[in-house]
């Protein structure tokens, strides 16, 4: 197994706590541009004179183009210079947050919109930059932070662009940020540490054989198949909830306004403060404990919010529940990929993060569907039944763990006779990941059929 470019011991003075909260102000600005039309459509179609539908596929190019991003640019990370990479994607999100301010008409507010999307990925290699910043010990923590980021700004992009919009249009919103996103640009320029590529060899590789190794990884790393699974179930069941909220919260017993919708969605804020905490608990190596609580969770805020349709009040808790236990399920998920290949972590984190926004379009497409056939309760149905999935592939892992676990110890106990009471094997699996870049401590005498350079190979194999 290769190590990052920065060893552990020069990495905590790289990374303090002013340096941590400028990426995670500055993905948050990132990303947050993806969000402004929402509330915005009607006032966007009357402006630019274009119908209902073309202005709805604003919301479409958003997506497409982060989708697209996260597959074509977000692998670069792992062959070129980061900083330069972050910073050039941070200005090209600022050009063209500027083009769209300045649409004409819409086909160029959904060229603008679609480039914004594609560039805005930058906040997808600050993440896996902040991982490879941090000490091993602290890396669950600073990811969580940094995401905490991305989830604020992707919250308060919507009420943001709705009271910008009363005091200047709906072009204001788009300037302003903008701005902002040139600003962060020259920050992150004067403030980025320098991390170089961390594949030695992988300057030397083509941009199609780049892709290509991508897609490869998925093949090869079964811990990333499976969480980016975890990944794609948990989004899915959390989107059935973003999409049919706004329907149910629009009619009886309700009857919201749309800005008063929009306020209620900021409940989800909520899952800043797990991040932090889950983080926290990845570090000292309760991963698989804080992925089951949040599997179990988001299981049962689904069955509380089956039963809750006309209670404001349990409502609330249903929709906390599932925002914090999402959170915890991807803060997890993100401790244990980042731990895999720290020689990849960006195109790891492509593919993770690719399989995850998928889950979550199916999510919403799922949903759009089943509300008009069954309305709240068979939402509510939905959602509770992705959430299961996660369960099962969550439980499914531990059961392969101890399997693995009990084939090292047969397979150490054939070599000779133990001396000690204890599992020869080295501890493996998602629990570890929070010392998997630390070298591995001297093995004891009668464990010597357990050499240092057979344990990283056991433990991949184990995982």
């Amino acid at each position: 197994m290769t190590t990052d470019s920065v060893s552990p011991r020069e990495e905590p003075a790289t990374l303090g706590r002013g340096l941590l909260l400028l990426m995670a102000t500055a993905t948050g600005l990132s990303v947050a541009g993806n969000y402004f039309a929402q509330p915005l459509l009607d006032l966007i179609g009357r402006d630019l004179h274009v119908g209902s539908t073309l202005a709805a596929l604003v919301v479409t190019a958003a997506q497409t183009g982060y989708a697209l991003g996260l597959i074509l640019l977000v692998p670069l990370g792992d062959v070129t210079d980061r900083r330069r990479l972050s910073v050039g994607l941070f200005v090209a999100t600022a050009a063209f947050l500027a083009l769209t301010a300045a649409a004409p008409n819409g086909p160029v507010l959904l060229a603008g919109t679609v480039l914004t999307a594609l560039a805005s990925v930058g906040a997808q290699v600050v993440v896996p930059y902040a991982a490879g910043l941090a000490a091993p010990e602290e890396r669950g923590r600073v990811v969580g932070v940094v995401m905490s980021g991305i989830l604020l700004g992707g919250l308060l992009a919507r009420t943001a662009s709705g009271v910008l919009s009363e005091l200047g249009g709906w072009r204001t919103i788009y300037w302003v940020n903008a701005l902002l996103m040139a600003g962060m640009a020259v920050l992150l320029h004067r403030h980025l540490p320098r991390l170089p590529a961390a594949g030695a060899g992988m300057a030397r590789m083509s941009y199609p054989a780049l892709l290509r190794s991508t897609v490869a990884l998925l093949r090869e790393e079964p811990v990333l198949r499976r969480r980016s699974a975890l990944g794609a179930l948990s989004l899915a069941s959390y989107s059935v909830q973003l999409t049919a909220l706004t329907f149910l919260l629009a009619r009886p017993p309700y009857g919201w306004s749309e800005s008063a919708i929009g306020l209620f969605g900021l409940v989800g804020a909520l899952g800043v403060v797990t991040m932090t905490f889950a983080g926290r608990l990845n570090d000292r190596g309760h991963v698989q404990a804080v992925t089951g609580a949040g599997v179990l969770l988001l299981t049962g805020s689904w069955v509380l919010l089956g039963v809750a349709g006309s209670s404001l009040l349990w409502l609330v808790v249903g929709i906390v529940g599932l925002n914090v236990a999402q959170q915890a399920v991807l803060n997890s998920n993100q401790a244990v990929v980042y731990a895999i290949r720290p020689d990849a972590r960006n195109r790891i984190n492509s593919a993770f993060m690719t399989s995850f926004f998928a889950g979550g379009a199916v999510g919403s497409a799922l949903t759009s569907v089943v509300w008009s056939r069954g309305g709240w309760p068979a939402v509510s149905a939905l959602g509770a039944v992705l959430a299961a999935g996660t369960v099962v592939l969550w439980v499914a892992e531990r059961v392969g763990e101890a399997r693995g676990a009990r084939g090292a110890v047969r397979t150490s106990g054939e070599d000779g006779p133990r001396t000690t009471g204890k599992d020869p094997a080295p501890r493996t699996g998602p629990d570890s990941v929070a010392n998997s870049a630390t070298p591995p401590a001297p093995a004891p005498a009668a464990d010597s059929a357990t050499t240092p350079a057979t344990r990283p190979a056991r433990q991949r194999s184990a995982a």
